[in-house]
């Protein structure tokens, strides 16, 4: 999320804010869209997978719901990988099993990593004509990879995820592929896992490619000139959400058991959100961000994103733990075994009321309606579930110098800054006057923050705040685009004002399915505790599973 320029807004005497005409602008239908340019061949790259082409008329969007995948004039990078991703004649091989169900049936040897792993390529090329879900594949070094896993399951090793595919989104180092960040131009590749990576590896997962972020993991949509638009499973006329929409996607559609995306604001809860998954936001320190020893001033955390509860427990056991320069390290947690666990009577806050954002955001009926029903659930299932009010305080102004300094930070190292979106270069200019002092004041606001919000664990006797993990369902495909940066905040905001707040202080959340709008569009509900909360959250997501059995539902890509 990013945080424009005040000259950029667009108010009127009856809207002062923008919010309102903003909120009407994108309830609009939507103008007819262009059509897309292009794709030219990159002469140089490592396995990569080409922006998709326009939805075909099996899975054509409503009028107006595309966009051009490149700016007039400047067709985008087609990134190589030789003889995977081509048109396919075979058919497409069902939607791959969970994570741990994967490591069971390696272990029992009723599969092995190379069928599974060849699965996974398969449906990942079925499917990015219209999902669009990944920027870089490893199809060769991951086949390669899984055949040597099933020699080691031959021989009686054993590891938690040994030979069982994953992806992990395009802001994550993986050795030999370039990091674009959802950055259109040329990067070169990386030289080393980062420590995420690392451990999953050591956990003997095989990653078979990087998922579409949107740039700099700003907005809560994975659309962008460098790749295209990433469309959701659920109707691909709408956006999984974002900045990990590469990876919700690629895991609600089956491509992948499970997928690691990172959130800086909501990125891991928002898409989780509105593509029927569980997505863990862990404590900050939980999960390495190494290379960079604090991602977006300490907002920025890495977490898993799977169907079901158990799965994203053992993705964040696998990649969990410090790197030797990390500035946060909380003690382990044992999530696999949490997700097995009775959570006990727990006292619960619901909570309708978002920070203070000028929006005047508030939830859209059907989200409230989908939040009300599980917050039933818990009461049924033998929790204590009142409405209460967290003490938010003015957090946002801790918030936003903190996230335009860490997007000027990354944008600044980028080697082609004219290819940036001007809402980037915004942002930019905006963390660049508002860094050092400002940052520095934000940060000491924090352990303030603790106190205050805190009160609502410590002093009111909480245990879980339940919230809507987004104010809206997922909007279409294109929404935002042609907006200025002021507006596409105010209006971002407007759909997604209840998860960033736990990104200031640090602390955990769980995105938990919470049901679909009339029309099928998934909406979600976080569970949010205190400071290294994990354990007790995820116990209770397993609960609430359990009982609404939200992983048989799935979407209609095949």
């Amino acid at each position: 999320m990013s945080s424009a320029e005040p000259t950029e807004a667009e108010p009127t005497e009856a809207d002062p804010t923008g919010a309102a005409s903003v909120a009407a602008e994108l309830a609009a239908p939507a103008p007819a869209p262009a059509a897309p340019a292009p794709a030219a061949s990159e002469p140089t790259g490592a396995a990569s997978v080409a922006p998709a082409p326009a939805a075909s008329p099996a899975t054509a969007e409503p009028a107006g719901a595309g966009r051009p995948a490149t700016r007039p004039g400047r067709p985008a990078p087609a990134v190589r990988d030789p003889g995977r991703v081509a048109h396919r004649t075979a058919p497409v091989p069902p939607p791959l099993p969970g994570l741990a169900e994967s490591a069971r049936r390696l272990a029992e040897g009723a599969t092995t990593s190379t069928a599974l792993v060849a699965d996974a390529l398969a449906r990942i090329e079925a499917t990015q004509p219209t999902l669009n879900a990944f920027r870089h594949l490893r199809a060769e070094a991951a086949l390669a990879e899984a055949a040597e896993a099933d020699r080691r399951l031959a021989a009686g090793e054993r590891l938690p995820l040994l030979g069982v595919p994953v992806a992990v989104k395009d802001d994550t180092d993986v050795a030999g592929l370039p990091t674009h960040f959802g950055c259109a131009g040329e990067r070169p590749p990386a030289t080393a896992d980062s420590e995420a990576v690392r451990r999953l590896r050591a956990a003997g997962a095989v990653v078979v490619g990087k998922t579409n972020s949107c740039e700099l993991g700003q907005w809560p949509f994975t659309e962008g000139p460098g790749f295209g638009a990433t469309r959701n499973p659920w109707n691909t006329a709408h956006t999984p959400g974002g900045s990990s929409g590469g990876s919700a996607a690629a895991v609600a559609a089956g491509l992948v058991p499970a997928a690691l995306g990172s959130d800086g604001a909501g990125s891991v809860r928002i898409p989780a959100a509105w593509t029927h998954l569980v997505g863990i936001k862990p404590q900050r320190g939980r999960v390495s961000v190494h290379p960079h020893s604090d991602a977006f001033q300490g907002l920025t955390v890495n977490g898993p994103l799977a169907r079901t509860v158990a799965d994203a427990a053992l993705l964040l056991d696998a990649a969990a733990g410090p790197h030797p320069e990390d500035l946060h390290r909380p003690p382990a947690v044992r999530a696999a075994e949490a997700a097995r666990r009775d959570p006990g009577r727990l006292r619960v806050a619901l909570a309708w009321r978002p920070p203070l954002t000028l929006t005047g955001a508030g939830p859209d009926p059907e989200v409230r309606r989908a939040v009300t029903a599980l917050a039933e659930t818990l009461a049924r299932l033998g929790h204590h579930v009142e409405e209460a009010r967290p003490r938010y305080g003015l957090i946002g102004l801790a918030f936003v110098p903190r996230a335009t300094a860490g997007i000027a930070e990354f944008a600044a190292r980028h080697p082609e800054p004219a290819l940036l979106d001007p809402r980037t270069r915004s942002a930019l200019r905006t963390g660049t006057r508002l860094g050092g002092r400002a940052v520095r004041a934000a940060r000491a606001r924090e352990v303030r923050q603790h106190r205050r919000i805190g009160a609502l664990f410590d002093a009111s006797g909480f245990d879980v705040l339940l919230t809507p993990t987004t104010a809206a369902p997922p909007p279409r495909i294109g929404r935002f685009d042609e907006l200025s940066a002021w507006r596409t905040d105010l209006a971002m905001t407007a759909a997604c004002p209840y998860a960033w707040p736990w990104n200031v202080l640090g602390w955990p959340g769980v995105n938990v399915p919470a049901g679909f709008t009339r029309s099928g569009l998934p909406v979600g509900a976080q569970l949010l505790g205190p400071s290294r909360a994990e354990e007790r959250l995820i116990a209770l997501a397993a609960q609430l599973e359990d009982d609404l059995r939200w992983d048989e539902h799935r979407p209609p890509i095949p």
